[in-house]
């Protein structure tokens, strides 16, 4: 290849570079796993969680607060308590992938009487989500406007049963009613959560889909996307102590 090619292709690769750079939400098709209930009670007790122990348990009544502690986080691979999103794209050099953004910066806590959940109150820093790479960082933080909008809620509005089956460590399925408050706008949503007592942590999974529009988001896009999906999942594992 003659010189005068070579500086050709090295100058059509930095523009696909700066396009890609500027417009994607994520580039790579290998998007981390999905926060599953299993995966997490696994993390848990082959983790360090302060309340691991022999495995018994002493009930769910009470106060619980979210651990920040226990587990690592990584983008690839989150062992404790994080929240995030996942939405489908469409690139024109690439094809179909998932876009996923985290954070461990999560606060809370849930109240239980007896076996019910009577309240719940989550808060998430979105200044601190993280992509596959800082250039991607940054074009969330613009589609969220996290400099006006930094952080995101969900409270419980209506209690939710868990059953007795909840106090024995057997894991339970149920949804929960809240308000979802996100970009300064709050919609209410059904929380999909998947939950299980594990010696003394309650491990907990939650799901919804929303659409950003509903939220006033709106999600990046440039010639070299082909098409980005308005909706996606809101996802959260959750690790909740005494």
């Amino acid at each position: 290849m003659t010189t005068t090619r070579k500086l050709i292709a090295a100058a059509a690769l930095v523009v696909v570079l700066l396009i890609g750079g500027g417009a994607y939400w994520f580039l790579r098709d290998d998007a981390p796993a999905g926060a599953a209930l299993e995966t997490a009670v696994e993390s848990v007790q082959e983790g360090d969680s302060p309340s691991s122990g022999d495995g018994s348990t002493t009930g769910i009544e009470g106060t619980w607060t979210v651990d920040t502690e226990t587990g690592d986080f990584t983008y690839e691979e989150a062992t404790g308590t994080f929240a995030g999103f996942r939405i489908q794209e469409e690139l024109s050099s690439i094809g179909a992938t998932t876009a996923v953004g985290r954070t461990d910066a999560v606060t809370g806590e849930a109240t239980i009487e007896g076996t019910t959940l009577t309240a719940a109150t989550f808060e998430v820093d979105l200044t601190s989500i993280t992509t596959e790479t800082s250039r991607r960082d940054d074009k969330v933080q613009e589609a969220l406007e996290t400099d006006q909008f930094p952080s995101a809620s969900f409270t419980l509005t209506e209690p939710v049963d868990l059953g007795e089956a909840a106090a024995s460590g057997t894991s339970i399925s149920v949804t929960a009613t809240g308000d979802l408050t996100l970009h300064g706008e709050t919609r209410e949503v059904e929380l999909a959560i998947d939950a299980q007592l594990v010696d003394e942590t309650i491990v907990l999974v939650g799901k919804t889909e929303l659409t950003f529009s509903d939220f006033g988001v709106e999600v990046p896009t440039s010639p070299a996307v082909v098409s980005v999906d308005d909706h996606g999942v809101l996802e959260a594992q959750i690790l909740l102590v005494r």
